[in-house]
């Protein structure tokens, strides 16, 4: 059997299990999909209401493609399994796209990578919006030299479905020399999203998930929060961990908590600020897409969740694309990295779903567990700062786009 014949079985042999893993424990990595995006479905589906047209929404409007699509489904197939197929069809796209004919070292390395995390991470990082996004970001990534006009278009498309792979689209205008080819396609996908919007009559919500965002909470996963989840574990008085039932999350309370709230914003703001002043001095002093664009990318991310007071477990995703884009360019200097990034996925997977109650309940070694995998993650967000840091300014490498 020859080694791409082993990687599609792999491929297959994972996405069985992690769909598995989506209805096991009473669907408690898939509760999301089982229970709020059926009924959002449903809801459009009857004509009742059509989040992010209707009424504001925590999500962009092209979030809705994919929760509709399985939801005309309805009648031959249950939802959640519709979901885990259509998540398995867009993964086969981008896999069959990476793996190529399986000639560069790079790209079976990678590919085994990605199938790695998405056994990790388990059926949280499958049962999520986030989990429509990571094939068509890599895909947009392994395009960007060469099509670069179309690469623009899948991650405008991912970032109007979940917000997050503008940090890529961001990292590719820096450290691609054909940017405005990049720029011209995501004002396009745009363009296009706000006028249909506009013309369906939901122009005053097209925007409406930028204000829910920036008025959450302190989310308990997330890295800010690691103090006050220690102190509420340590029994330190006015310390807790609240539900709230609009967002149907759990957040952390206590001193101080309104501050650091009203300061995270301006923080995540401030921090991408930052790389993308270090990615386009590095640019502008000659650095290659090849030796830029891997950490460049992977600072963003990681800026994104670190820098982030919501840390849902399905956020661990993102990590994936920029590692397969650095094992696809440059797989030595990504190895290290690909190793942390799986050690962060096996441990969310443990804290969500399967500690999730004993975070809850302040269990030590739980919220140990969680305090490890937050100091990991800056960890490698500062490792990745200082490779970004390290990049040099007038390398002699072209621009290619296999490893």
């Amino acid at each position: 059997m020859s080694g791409r014949a082993v990687l599609w079985v792999a491929f297959a042999v994972v996405h069985a299990a992690v769909i598995w893993l989506g209805f096991a424990g009473d669907h408690a990595a898939s509760w999301d999909v089982d229970q709020l995006y059926r009924w959002w479905a449903g809801r459009a589906l009857a004509g009742q209401a059509v989040p992010g047209i209707t009424e504001d929404w925590i999500y962009p409007v092209l979030a809705q493609v994919p929760i509709l699509l399985v939801g005309a489904l309805g009648p031959l197939i249950d939802y959640t399994l519709g979901w885990g197929l259509l998540v398995t069809a867009l993964d086969a796209g981008a896999f069959a796209l990476l793996v190529g004919r399986g000639r560069a070292r790079g790209r079976p390395l990678a590919a085994w990578f990605w199938l790695a995390g998405i056994l990790a991470l388990g059926g949280v990082g499958m049962f999520r919006l986030d989990a429509v996004t990571v094939p068509l970001a890599i895909a947009g990534c392994l395009w960007l030299v060469g099509r670069p006009w179309l690469a623009s278009v899948l991650l405008a498309v991912a970032t109007w479905i979940k917000v997050w792979p503008a940090a890529l689209l961001a990292a590719a205008v820096i450290a691609v020399r054909r940017r405005w080819a990049l720029v011209g396609g995501a004002a396009a996908v745009s363009a296009v999203v706000a006028v249909a919007v506009v013309l369906a009559g939901g122009g005053g919500h097209l925007l409406g998930f930028i204000g829910d965002q920036t008025s959450r909470g302190l989310q308990i996963e997330a890295p800010v929060s690691t103090v006050y989840m220690l102190l509420a574990a340590a029994g330190v008085p006015g310390t807790a961990i609240v539900y709230d039932e609009d967002l149907i999350t759990f957040q952390v309370t206590g001193p101080g908590v309104d501050v650091v709230i009203a300061a995270m914003t301006p923080a995540l703001l401030a921090g991408m600020v930052a790389v993308a002043v270090l990615g386009a001095v590095k640019a502008w002093r000659g650095a290659t897409y090849v030796a830029l664009f891997p950490p460049l990318a992977a600072a963003f991310v990681l800026g994104f969740i670190v820098l982030n007071k919501v840390g849902s477990p399905q956020y661990m995703t993102w990590l994936i694309v920029p590692v397969v884009a650095g094992l696809v360019l440059d797989r030595r200097r990504w190895v290290r990295a690909a190793v942390a990034v799986l050690a962060l996925l096996t441990m969310t997977q443990l804290i969500f779903p399967f500690w999730y109650d004993a975070i809850l309940w302040l269990a030590p070694a739980a919220v140990g567990l969680l305090a490890v995998r937050n100091l990991l993650l800056v960890a490698l967000f500062v490792w990745v700062l200082v490779r970004l840091a390290r990049v040099p300014a007038r390398g002699r490498a072209p621009q290619r786009v296999a490893g």
